[in-house]
């Protein structure tokens, strides 16, 4: 049986909190350390990160503006919520804040010359709901909204966030299947401007394909492909993806995979929890782990709100249509 919208809305959220808070205790760590420490890693708790704060943030953004969210509505609610999460802020997000607060930068700027992050891809999955169905949508409208933390030469950034968001949107489609989640997520990138994360995000996909075993993958990474900042999106993003596909969408699995990968394992895990929880929805995660997100921080209210967003923008577009039938006749 198929999930509903509804439900795959609701895992999104609750995927991207539980990858999330599992992650968050062995942020920064080499997974060496984790496998002595831990074993495997597949329980959590705790409230999330900063990942987690600004996908909030950017939800309040798109529910308070009915849908129609920009950088401009972003830095509204960034500057509405900072006395709640700005301890929580990375480097360049508080670059931004600061610059919006102080009037140095409009929001459509304030991502120029920030330092290199995944702050805009880890937070994005809202905006693939809001365009569930729809990823070259989701890609054009991120690519406004996740500029206000990154451009100019760190526009790779804001090219993750792009990427993330369509695969979200194309996971949504009762139809998807992993291999067009994963072409969503490059299919809609500029094929010339965004050259750097398409090439990382190729790679390592052409790579987890050839090696079809996530200890291998994850092996050659550490190999070969670790940035000199944990959180750099040219590592996230292509591993987040890589995960999702050698787990074949499976939630539990790429949750696991995420937090177990080690280095910015909170970030890694809330991406790969969003997306797989978009394909698979509730089905594909654990009962438990639902059980104890509903008793501290129940995703339920804001998946009903973000569900409204969506129906009323494909209203919007239908009622256009209505229009032109109506004229025709």
């Amino acid at each position: 049986m198929k999930a509903t919208l509804t439900d795959k809305i609701y895992a999104c959220l609750a995927g991207g909190l539980i990858g999330d808070a599992m992650g968050a205790p062995v942020e920064n760590w080499d997974y060496h350390k984790i496998q002595e420490t831990y074993g495997w890693l597949q329980e959590f708790s705790g409230d999330g990160t900063d990942d987690s704060a600004i996908k909030l943030i950017l939800c309040d953004a798109i529910v308070t503006h009915n849908g129609d969210v920009t950088a401009d509505e972003f830095a509204e609610s960034f500057l509405k919520m900072e006395k709640q999460y700005y301890n929580l802020f990375y480097i360049p997000v508080r670059n931004m804040f600061h610059k919006v607060q102080d009037g140095l930068s409009l929001p459509v700027y304030a991502g120029v010359g920030n330092m290199q992050s995944s702050s805009s891809a880890m937070c994005i999955s809202p905006m693939g709901i809001l365009n569930a169905c729809d990823p070259r949508q989701a890609a054009v409208e991120t690519y406004d909204v996740a500029g206000l933390i990154h451009a100019g030469d760190t526009t790779f950034c804001r090219d993750a966030a792009c990427a993330m968001t369509a695969a979200v949107a194309e996971a949504m489609k009762p139809d998807a299947t992993v291999d067009s989640v994963v072409d969503a997520a490059t299919r809609y990138l500029h094929p010339t401007s965004s050259a750097v994360e398409l090439a990382s995000i190729r790679e390592a996909l052409d790579k987890a394909r050839e090696l079809n075993d996530y200890a291998l993958f994850r092996d050659w990474i550490y190999e070969n492909r670790l940035r000199n900042i944990i959180s750099d999106s040219r590592e996230t993003v292509p591993v987040a993806l890589s995960l999702f596909y050698l787990a074949g969408g499976d939630p539990v699995k790429a949750i696991e995979y995420g937090a177990n990968f080690g280095r910015d394992a909170d970030t890694i895990g809330t991406m790969v929890g969003s997306l797989a929880g978009a394909f698979r929805g509730t089905a594909g995660l654990k009962p438990e782990w639902i059980d104890t997100l509903e008793k501290n921080h129940s995703q339920k209210p804001l998946a009903e709100s973000l569900y409204q967003m969506v129906a009323a923008k494909k209203e919007r577009q239908r009622e256009v249509l209505r229009q032109y039938d109506l004229l025709a006749e």
